[in-house]
C-alpha cells in the first residue's frame, strides 16, 4: 500500500504473491515514487482514460515498480516482433499474439526484458483461459515489444 497523505491510502491491483513483503506495510510515498508518477502520468496523457482511470493506473505502475517481485519473462505469450525495441520507463509499447493485440506501458526494463503492465479496458487474452486486465503487470522479452504511435504530441521549438 501507498500512504499518499491526508488519510489517503492506495491498495494496489497486484496479487499478493507478486508483492514484496515490505508491501504489506503502510509506505510513505517518496521522492523517487512521485518522479514515478510524473513520468508514468507524461506517458498516459493521451491516451483514451477517463482521468480517475488514468490516476488508478499511473499508482498501480508506481506501486508495481516498487513491490513487483522479481519475476522472469513470460514471453512465450507473445509473438516476435521485427523490431529492435530499446524501451525506457514510461514508454508505450504493443504487445501481440494470434488472439489480440494490447498496449501496455514499461513500468522497469531490464537489459534484455522489462516489466509492463497493460493499459487496455478490454482484458488481454495471453492463452485460453488466462488473462491480463488492466494494470496488470508482465514481464516480457524485448524481441515481443513494437513502439506505439500516440499521434500529436505538443513540441516546442526553440531558437
Amino acid at each position: 500500500m501507498l500512504d499518499l497523505g491526508n488519510e489517503m491510502v492506495f491498495k494496489t491491483l497486484l496479487p499478493k504473491k507478486l508483492l514484496v513483503t515490505c508491501a504489506f506495510t503502510s509506505g510513505q510515498f517518496t521522492v523517487d515514487d512521485a518522479s514515478d508518477y510524473q513520468v508514468f502520468r507524461e506517458s498516459v496523457e493521451y491516451l483514451d482514460l477517463s482521468e480517475p482511470r488514468k490516476v488508478e493506473l499511473i499508482l498501480n505502475c508506481v506501486a508495481a515498480k516498487r513491490f513487483h517481485k522479481p519475476v522472469q519473462p513470460k514471453s512465450w505469450f507473445f509473438d516476435i516482433q521485427n523490431t529492435e525495441t530499446v524501451p525506457h520507463v514510461g514508454d508505450i509499447i504493443q504487445l501481440k499474439n494470434r488472439m489480440n493485440a494490447g498496449r501496455f506501458i514499461v513500468l522497469e526494463v531490464g537489459e534484455y526484458a522489462s516489466l509492463c503492465a497493460s493499459i487496455e479496458l478490454e482484458a488481454f487474452t495471453l492463452a485460453p483461459g488466462k488473462e491480463l486486465t488492466y494494470g496488470q503487470a508482465i514481464k516480457v522479452m524485448h524481441d515481443r515489444m513494437e513502439y506505439v504511435n500516440l499521434g500529436s504530441q505538443p513540441v516546442a521549438l526553440v531558437g
